[in-house]
């Protein structure tokens, strides 16, 4: 290869992985970008979720149950029957006696007085003039004023009267009711108004309760949320939904419940509500529900039955158009404000709440940049056709999961911003990657496909960033087989009856390591090569190594069985084929390597080396599999036994070396643990050069070894401890085995 030829593929080379590494920005900025907008620009992020909750709510609104609250409506026929409003003040007290007589629990009022009634008769008397009959003013000034029988009637009943807090004015209240705080302060968490509009004095003071009735629209004019409290010039005041609810229970005080964060909670009376940070719930409307009102012209006739009144709570408020009180809410364009303070109240009642719980804008932002960040890494890994049901499950898990703890717990978490980092990922990387995926997967087949295995050569054309000329080093297990006596099992055979007994050998072991997730590295004569967790990851890589090395040596003694009948068939003798096998696992450079002539994807380092050492010791200990320390450790779970701690040839280092005997399921039998710690006094006794007790413990060894898998290692343990029996060990021996051969 020349040096033109060679930096060509350096710089194609680098080209790849800048591509690929835009192929992942894009996407990954993308996200970004849909994040930065989530967090710093919270108006955008609100319009959209609050589009989601509405659509909710259409879908699935609350069930109308009836909780005992009430409207009395001004509405169109009522105005058309009583007149047109303002009323006069001796009105609304006949309509606030009708209710107190049967029997409401709370009578709020939508609405203010804040002018003395102009139809007083003091008013009328003024507005006569001097001029007017002495008489008739006389008899106008002893008729009693309509403010204070208005006043009077306040008095007698369960009456909240409502007021407006705004940003200007001076005027101000005093809660009626007491206030008990646990946390912080909650009034820090609130917008300070500077001013009220309020009732008269003497309406004010003969009040059972004072609530705050204007609503607080969204940026779009809608609806969905109602104050339970307002701040007014510092002094802390109840909402005219949670006035009614204190003062139809008879409760004296709120108890409020705030955190560093926000508030998070109020209790009126025995009823705990839940609250956002700033005070605020979200309404959870319920379709048009006629049982829940009662035009005001009808109880006015005196036409509603006191078992329709009687411990109820009222809000009197309109629907009429010309009184300008529409407001638009998720379920209905024009819907009477007052709705929204008695669908407030019936949630409280019926505990049918809808909230943003107080970790959800962070648990949403996290959730949409972990869905966003493993659907790239599932695009970087298996490409856009392979994602796309993970795409669609994301999108479907969102919003099915969305969509299920509204219906089922009334939380409101965004279905909208981890759909559209989802598909905003996919879209990107699939735009951006997928003239270039496809044409480098071309490339690769074509010139890596004769010289690769096939496996490989489909996994790098899916995956082409693994491709590391020279290689990259990862911690992989590698399997080393060969049959032993192989010399004495060929002179059985000519040159083609060999040929064959070597296919029918490599083709099933082969079969079982791709099986269990192996790659064949080489065939070196009888010998096989392979390893795990490269080229494709494998977490369980020493584990299907062993269960590899267990099924060969299991198929093997098949094989023998077919080669013992076809040998008695043909009058020929048989020679069984034994096999040693060594698992090892360690840090090894893996990658494509070799000369300019031929490349092999193969595994370099020290503990490639050891495997083979390994391999090669298992003849001398008289098992079938060798196993390394790294491999014992993380296929712990499998049955095995310490052989010894050896010297391999070319190391310095001993080696705890194990016989792989069983599978998990021997490892957990009784008969397995009995052997198990036989074994492991025999090793002590041997390393102590106790030898009477060894040689007692090799006999109590072979009896618990049902298996058969440890019979060639006690033989051989045996002639070791008669060795230095004839001839002791040195006084500074430490038990290490120095293997001579590898």
């Amino acid at each position: 290869m020349t040096m033109r030829a060679r930096a060509a593929g350096w710089f194609k080379e680098r080209a790849r992985k800048m591509s690929a590494r835009t192929n992942t920005a894009l996407p990954a900025g993308a996200l970004l970008c849909l994040a930065l907008v989530r967090s710093q620009f919270p108006g955008v992020s609100d319009w959209i979720q609050n589009r989601a909750f509405d659509g909710y709510q259409r879908l699935k609104p609350r069930v109308y149950q009836d909780a005992g609250v009430r409207i009395i409506d001004i509405d169109d026929e009522t105005l058309a029957k009583i007149g047109q409003w303002p009323w006069p003040r001796t009105t609304v007290a006949g309509l606030t006696r009708r209710l107190r007589e049967g029997g409401a629990a709370a009578i709020a009022f939508d609405a203010v007085f804040p002018e003395p009634d102009r139809t007083s008769p003091s008013h009328v008397s003024a507005a006569l003039g001097p001029g007017a009959d002495p008489a008739l003013k006389a008899a106008l000034a002893r008729m009693p004023d309509h403010d204070r029988l208005f006043a009077d009637e306040v008095r007698r009943g369960p009456v909240v009267l409502g007021f407006v807090a705004h940003g200007q004015g001076a005027a101000a209240l005093e809660a009626k009711a007491g206030y008990a705080f646990l946390g912080p302060d909650p009034s820090g968490y609130l917008p300070d108004h500077r001013g009220v509009t309020r009732n008269l004095v003497l309406h004010d003071a003969a009040a059972k309760g004072l609530g705050a009735f204007s609503l607080e629209p969204e940026s779009d004019a809608i609806v969905r949320r109602v104050p339970t409290f307002v701040k007014v010039r510092g002094n802390l005041l109840p909402s005219l939904s949670v006035e009614a609810l204190r003062v139809a229970q008879g409760a004296s005080t709120f108890k409020i419940k705030a955190t560093e964060t926000g508030l998070e909670s109020v209790k009126v009376g025995a009823v705990e509500i839940p609250i956002e940070y700033d005070g605020r719930v979200r309404v959870h409307y319920t379709a048009a529900a006629p049982a829940r009102t009662i035009p005001a012209w009808r109880l006015l006739a005196g036409k509603i039955p006191r078992a329709e009144l009687e411990g109820r709570i009222f809000f009197v408020g309109t629907s009429a158009a010309g009184l300008k009180d529409l407001r638009p809410t998720p379920l209905n364009p024009a819907a009477p404000g007052v709705e929204s303070h008695a669908n407030a109240l019936e949630m409280f009642l019926t505990g049918e709440f809808l909230s943003r719980p107080h970790w959800a804008e962070g648990a949403e932002f996290s959730y949409m940049l972990l869905l966003g960040l493993v659907l790239l890494t599932m695009l970087t890994r298996a490409g856009a056709a392979w994602s796309a049901p993970v795409a669609l499950l994301g999108c479907a898990a969102t919003l099915g999961a969305s969509w299920h703890l509204y219906a089922s717990r009334g939380w409101l978490l965004d279905p909208v911003f981890p759909t559209l980092g989802i598909l905003l990922v996919y879209a990107t990387w699939s735009a951006v990657s997928f003239v270039r995926t496809e044409a480098e997967r071309r490339n690769v087949t074509e010139a890596f496909g004769k010289s690769l295995h096939p496996k490989l050569v489909a996994e790098l054309a899916k995956h082409p960033e693994r491709l590391a000329l020279g290689g990259a080093t990862r911690e992989i297990t590698v399997l080393f087989c060969d049959i032993r006596g192989f010399t004495s099992i060929s002179e059985l055979y000519d040159a083609q009856g060999l040929t064959r007994v070597i296919n029918r050998f490599l083709t099933p072991m082969s079969r079982i390591i791709m099986g269990r997730f192996g790659y064949i590295d080489k065939y070196i004569g009888d010998c096989i090569m392979a390893f795990w967790n490269a080229p494709s990851d494998d977490a369980e890589h020493a584990r299907n190594a062993c269960r590899a090395a267990l099924e060969m040596n299991a198929r093997l003694k098949a094989l023998n069985e077919e080669w013992r009948a076809e040998a008695e068939a043909a009058g020929r003798r048989h020679a069984p084929v034994k096999i040693g096998i060594g698992l090892n696992t360690g840090l090894c450079c893996v990658g494509y390597m070799g000369s300019d002539q031929k490349l092999n994807y193969t595994a370099l380092g020290d503990d490639v080396n050891l495997a083979s050492r390994l391999e090669g010791q298992s003849k001398p200990y008289g098992v079938n599999t060798v196993i390394g320390p790294r491999t014992r450790e993380l296929a712990s779970e499998f049955a095995a036994l310490e052989l010894d701690l050896i010297r391999v040839k070319g190391k310095t280092v001993p080696v705890r070396v194990f016989a792989l005997v069983g599978d998990p399921g021997v490892a957990a039998s009784g008969g397995f643990h009995r052997l198990a710690a036989r074994h492991d006094e025999l090793l002590a006794d041997y390393r102590a050069m106790r030898w009477d007790k060894a040689e007692g413990g090799l006999a109590g060894c072979r009896a618990l070894d049902e298996y058969g898998a440890m019979g060639g290692y006690y033989d051989a343990l045996a002639a070791r401890i008669a060795a230095f029996r004839a001839e002791a060990p040195p006084a500074d021996w430490d038990g290490v085995f120095t293997a001579v051969s590898k």
